[in-house]
């Protein structure tokens, strides 16, 4: 399973790193997943799904 750091969305998706936790806890932005006290990821496939969903809508 691949992971991704919120500096790693926010590239991908042109954005600040406080505008993807914005998203994360305002929006339907898929939410992260905290592997450790120190350790927070996104899953890429909950991502591309959150993408394909946008595309058909």
């Amino acid at each position: 399973m691949t992971y991704l750091t919120v500096k790693q969305l926010a590239t991908r998706y042109s954005a600040s790193v406080p505008t993807i936790w914005r998203w994360a806890r305002e929006t339907d932005f898929p939410k992260p997943i905290k592997l450790t006290s120190n350790c927070t990821r996104w899953r890429l496939a909950d991502l591309e799904k959150w993408e394909a969903e946008r595309e058909v809508a």
